[in-house]
């Protein structure tokens, strides 16, 4: 693996992007979320290559639409790992339940079937998280995947949620908590890096981001009492990476959604709560995000918000190109790059390890 030191500024950029395989093909759509099977990229052309030697990126996120069987996602995940000279890594939503990207696929996989996380909740053992995890981490490890998108730690406290709802461990922060712990450490035991998400908690908004504008208006104290129990005990366990919610907290935010904010990224969740791992972005072609800015303003905006990893921008390119503009032009110094980019090198090293 290559230093940092080594790396050219493109090759650092790149490693502050997931993607979907489909964006190396100038596959931008407004279905990229939609996790349709058919026309998603499922192999590495020599096309995909050439694009990706000028396009160089962190990783992949794959959606069913990338998987066509079992010894073809094999032979992916293998190809994808071979890009660069720095390991891509890969990951995939596999939370249980309806986000099963191959539990749920139409291909059967053969895979145990996860029920929802509030049924597992429902047990109020935490060792029925940890079962899920290992499960789910045995599988994926199998496939070639590095990072599972989960678990959710949001705690599901308003029945009127159209996106969170049965994926959460319930609303008793305090159980919520020790579930996500340890199906978080189920996961590592099989070799697999869980996600928490979504930062600060999106289970008490009444629409989904996936669409457009979402909101919570409890204030940061509010917040700390219930959505920030999960995430505090995901930190306290080292997980090593939560994913940001599209969400706007007036509180906290103004107007911003989270994932663009300074004074959530930066002073709540790595000052006062003391993260030092990675943070990602929820999607970046989520309405939340596009109905605000296009994919050159998003990546610039979240990375001086002090995200590590912009994740499925809509027009990855157009990302790309608009980060080195933005450091050439001196609007994102590149120590702020070296910073995002150290902690990636890190946590690849990591991931060869476990």
């Amino acid at each position: 693996m290559k230093s940092i030191l080594e790396m050219s500024l493109r090759e650092k950029v790149g490693q502050m992007f997931l993607i979907l395989p489909d964006s190396l093909e100038g596959k931008s759509e407004l279905a990229q979320l939609s996790g349709q099977v058919q026309n998603g990229t499922s192999e590495v052309t020599r096309e995909l290559r050439e694009v990706y030697d000028r396009y160089p990126c962190g990783g992949f996120t794959l959606l069913a639409k990338n998987i066509t069987g079992k010894e073809q996602l094999i032979r992916f995940t293998r190809d994808l790992h071979s890009l660069g000279t720095v390991r891509p890594m890969i990951a995939i939503d596999e939370e249980g339940g309806r986000v099963a990207r191959i539990g749920n696929h139409p291909v059967n996989f053969h895979v145990p079937q996860i029920p929802h996380m509030s049924d597992i909740a429902e047990t109020g053992d935490p060792e029925k998280a940890y079962e899920v995890g290992q499960t789910i981490g045995r599988y994926l490890k199998a496939y070639g995947m590095d990072i599972d998108f989960a678990p959710v730690a949001d705690v599901n406290t308003n029945p009127e949620n159209p996106v969170i709802g049965r994926r959460t461990f319930g609303d008793d922060p305090e159980l919520a908590a020790k579930m996500v712990v340890r199906c978080y450490e189920g996961l590592k035991s099989e070799g697999i890096e869980g996600c928490l998400k979504h930062f600060p908690g999106h289970g008490d908004t009444k629409t989904d981001s996936h669409k457009g504008y979402a909101e919570t208006t409890k204030t940061w104290e509010e917040i700390q009492a219930c959505e920030m129990i999960p995430f505090m005990a995901g930190i306290r366990a080292k997980c090593g990476m939560i994913m940001t919610a599209h969400i706007t907290v007036p509180a906290v935010t103004g107007t911003l959604p989270s994932t663009v904010s300074p004074e959530m990224l930066t002073g709540k969740l790595r000052g006062e709560l003391g993260y030092t791992g990675l943070i990602i972005t929820d999607a970046l072609n989520m309405g939340a995000i596009t109905s605000q800015y296009d994919s050159a303003e998003a990546a610039i905006r979240c990375i001086l918000a002090g995200v590590d990893i912009a994740l499925m921008p809509y027009d990855y390119m157009a990302a790309f190109d608009g980060v080195m503009d933005a450091v050439h032009q001196g609007r994102i110094p590149e120590q702020r790059i070296n910073e995002s980019v150290a902690r990636i090198l890190s946590y690849k090293e990591q991931l060869q390890r476990i």
